[in-house]
């Protein structure tokens, strides 16, 4: 089969951004879905996806209203879930309980939270269900972290080195099947 494009952008700003927010509906600031736009422009995309949750479909209606490209909405690329820390700021979690989720988020996931093998198993299910065509996919950091483990076989670690701030666009080449496959042809903040 032959590959396709894949571009995974995340949201811009939202409000609350110094807090946790996996399934928080935290809204976008205005800022922070005009770089989305700005991330989108020239990009040759047949198919737009954004994750349900505000700040990532905001991004994804500005960007279908810009390119005439219709928007769907797939809920399986939502930020991870950090079930009882969602919307605290990190200096009021127990230190030694989030440096064991940073260094494990399987092993040690969030209080009835999401442990990464989660994310990274909806996430795939995600991708195995894409049409193989040029895909703009508007999504979060720990979605996109999981794509990269689903593509590239990259471990946990390897996933979360990559620095992907607000707004910034990861291009992949994929080659889709059972065992799906990519190479990263793009990273832009």
């Amino acid at each position: 089969m032959s590959s396709f494009a894949l571009h995974l952008l995340r949201h811009g700003e939202p409000e609350g951004a110094e807090a946790l927010i996996g399934r928080t509906d935290a809204p976008p600031k205005a800022a922070g879905i005009s770089v989305c736009v700005d991330q989108a422009r020239g990009l040759e995309a047949a198919a737009l996806i954004a994750s349900d949750l505000s700040r990532a479909q905001l991004a994804g209606e500005a960007i279908s209203r810009a390119t005439d490209l219709p928007l769907s909405v797939d809920p399986r690329w939502r930020e991870l879930d950090f079930g009882a820390w969602d919307g605290m700021a990190p200096a009021d979690i127990d230190n030694a309980a989030l440096a064991r989720f940073w260094n494990d988020p399987d092993a040690h996931a969030p209080p009835h939270g999401e442990c990464w093998s989660a994310l990274v198993h909806r996430v795939s299910a995600a991708i195995a269900d894409l049409a193989p065509c040029p895909t703009l996919i508007v999504t979060h950091g720990g979605a996109m972290r999981a794509a990269l483990a689903v593509l590239c076989g990259f471990d946990v670690r390897q996933a979360w080195a990559f620095d992907l701030p607000y707004g910034a666009l990861l291009s992949l080449r994929v080659w889709p099947g059972a065992n799906p496959a990519a190479q990263i042809t793009g990273l832009r903040p």
